[in-house]
């Protein structure tokens, strides 16, 4: 006797989120599977379990984890003509039921478990790269239609000669930039891995990407030096103005060690410290903590947006809504646990204000004679590039920074350490002159006890 059933688990995951389990039965013995569902606990209705309308997406949710009991019901089915029926051979026999030959399935459904887990950044990588396979496949001429045995390396090759034929679509006149096209390929060799070493889809020795290599072109990261961050400071603008608002965010973000431009639009007044010396956030992207002292800078932008009748929850920068059904989730737990379409909402207000303040910075760097194109991520490149010139130690930096690894920060630095290749610069063109006034002021430098360690040597 074998019955089928749904549970939830009762710990959560990493995102405080609960997962449902597909359970089956037989002989009083249990064997779960994970589905792809992950809900909050309240969420849950167990005597009917399902979920609960508590929940915006329990319409989706639902019909997906039907969808799910029903392949391991239908795998039953096919299995009691054999005999051979257990837990382990009806999950085996759905999940080889639920891989179709086509890889466009795969990729749609993969990218589907990303926005369904409101990884909307990644979201957009995967649906882009979904989008131009399908239109790769269109201009073929075939059928828009790809499976696992067609992606060779010479698929590959060709989906890649391809990407180099598209116009950018910012900027139609110019063609797609070496980089997007290695984060459109980054995103096939990623799931490419995923078939290969996690769905077994395709074997190891077929994997194209063994052999097919590719890369985007080095680029140098913009930076302001401080002649230049101080004219952005000393430009005369409105205050309250747009551009003034956009001003004081790229600045704050400068001076609390380079926070990104979605932290820090969604800052609020509970993240500074009771006495305004601190700061402390969780960080979006990697849910990291960061605990920094305010310096005074930092602490003059702030004084310029508080007032009387500003709440712990409020937004400290005039950007997002206060009363939007997403800000109700303050910290990045209850982020975590929104449903799909509130998380996208906020990830959609997010990257329009970011777009705004751009807008706005563009205008700033004219305003006061840059030639660099302004944008609010060169606040953290113009941070690093001041911490490397006084000489702050790469550790240190890593952990201003907030970085995963120092591998990291030291690929980080690297575009901003130039003092050794200047020293090297100048001594090659250096004259006699100038060479013996640097050596004596070198010596002017030295204790008497290491001048005569060096008499003693010479």
């Amino acid at each position: 006797m074998v019955t089928f059933s749904k549970e939830l688990n009762h710990r959560p995951n990493r995102k405080g989120l609960f997962v449902v389990f597909l359970r089956i039965t037989q002989n009083r013995k249990i064997k779960r599977v994970k589905s792809s569902v992950a809900i909050r606990q309240r969420d849950w209705n167990s005597n009917k379990q399902e979920v609960r309308s508590s929940n915006p997406d329990h319409k989706i949710l639902n019909e997906r984890l039907n969808c799910e009991l029903e392949k391991l019901k239908a795998a039953f089915l096919d299995l009691t003509a054999t005999g051979e029926v257990s837990a382990d051979s009806i999950i085996q026999k759905a999940n080889a039921v639920d891989v179709s030959s086509s890889f466009l399935e795969y990729v749609k459904k993969r990218t589907d478990e990303i926005f369904n887990a409101g990884q909307y950044r990644n979201y957009k990588k995967y649906n882009g790269f979904y989008n131009k396979l399908v239109l790769f496949q269109t201009k073929r001429g075939k059928v828009v239609d790809v499976t696992f045995k067609d992606v060779t390396v010479a698929y590959v090759a060709g989906f890649h000669t391809f990407l180099q034929s598209l116009p950018n679509e910012r900027n139609p006149k110019k063609m797609l930039h070496p980089n997007t096209i290695e984060v459109v390929l980054n995103i096939f060799k990623t799931i490419v891995k995923r078939a290969v070493k996690i769905d077994k889809l395709i074997a190891y020795s077929d994997d194209p990407f063994l052999t097919y290599k590719y890369h985007g072109v080095k680029t140098t990261k913009e930076k302001l030096d401080e002649q230049e961050l101080n004219a952005i400071m000393a430009l005369e603008l409105q205050p309250g103005s747009l551009m003034w608002h956009s001003r004081n965010v790229f600045m704050f973000s400068f001076y609390c060690a380079g926070i990104r431009p979605g932290d820090l639009i969604q800052l609020r007044w509970c993240n500074i410290s009771t006495d305004g010396n601190r700061i402390n956030y969780q960080m979006g992207k990697n849910h990291k903590n960061r605990d920094l002292i305010l310096v005074p800078q930092a602490k003059e932008i702030l004084a310029w947006y508080l007032g009387k009748d500003n709440k712990p929850t409020d937004y400290i920068f005039p950007f997002l809504d206060n009363s939007a059904s997403w800000a109700q989730a303050v910290n990045q737990a209850e982020k975590d646990i929104m449903s799909p379409s509130e998380k996208l909402k906020l990830y959609n207000n997010i990257s329009s204000k970011n777009a705004l303040i751009n807008k706005e910075l563009k205008k700033i760097g004219k305003a006061v004679g840059l030639a660099k194109n302004i944008h609010f991520y060169i606040s953290r490149h113009s941070f690093a590039r001041l911490a490397n010139e006084k000489h702050i130690d790469n550790n240190h930096i890593k952990s201003l920074l907030a970085h995963s690894s120092l591998k990291i920060t030291e690929r980080y630095m690297g575009n901003f350490d130039t003092a050794s290749n200047d020293k090297a610069l100048m001594s090659i063109f250096e004259s006699p002159q100038e060479a013996s006034k640097s050596l004596v002021e070198q010596l002017k430098s030295l204790s008497p006890e290491e001048l005569a360690n060096i008499i003693r040597q010479l």
